[in-house]
């Protein structure tokens, strides 16, 4: 018989698949626990101090023993604040074109230090938050031909606006770039787009 059945034998432990179970379920131990959850949640992706505690606290584990948990991980590098601040900002912005006010914005909902945020975000200069907005609204820029020019101000300014960039910023980078393009400015002012 090539496919003969394999008859199931059961261990100690109870059911075939005891040794499986046994390894799913959580250490008694809070602060094995708490280093268990921790690691699973910082294997995928960095996080910030806070965010791992609000896991903890989610999942009972004790203030106490989360605050010890957190402070070692933090004095052996596994969580560090200041360097997820640096890299949400190089990432976001880069990737998604987001100001500085929205990068400090999504910073402070992930529970960074305001101090750390103004360090983090402090890397952008006013130059390089300019050139990301003409990145931004040259290649909104086709889409909008055949609108009418208040509609095509509204729909790039608030395309920037979303992304935090200033009023004043978003206004000067539209009226340049509908200028490039030969459209007709005269009379364009920020009260009549916001």
């Amino acid at each position: 018989m090539p496919y003969a059945k394999r008859r199931r034998t059961e261990q100690p432990g109870g059911s075939p698949d005891s040794s499986r179970a046994e390894k799913e379920l959580p250490p008694q131990d809070p602060a094995e626990r708490a280093r268990g959850i921790c690691l699973r949640l910082l294997t995928g992706t960095p996080r910030t101090r806070k965010q791992l505690a609000d896991a903890l606290e989610k999942r009972d584990i004790p203030t106490d023993v989360a605050a010890e948990v957190l402070s070692r991980f933090e004095d052996v590098g596994l969580i560090n604040d200041a360097a997820f601040a640096d890299a949400w900002v190089e990432s976001r912005h880069h990737g998604r074109g987001l100001a500085r006010r929205a990068l400090a914005r999504e910073l402070r909902t992930k529970g960074v230090d305001s101090d750390l945020i103004d360090e983090a975000v402090g890397q952008l200069d006013s130059d390089q938050e300019e050139a990301t907005a003409r990145e931004l609204v040259a290649r909104r820029l086709r889409s909008t031909r055949g609108m009418e020019r208040d509609r095509r101000v509204r729909r790039l300014a608030g395309m920037l606006a979303r992304k935090g960039y200033p009023q004043g910023l978003a206004m000067r980078v539209v009226k340049q770039a509908l200028e490039a393009e030969g459209e007709d400015t005269e009379g364009l002012d920020e009260e009549s787009v916001y």
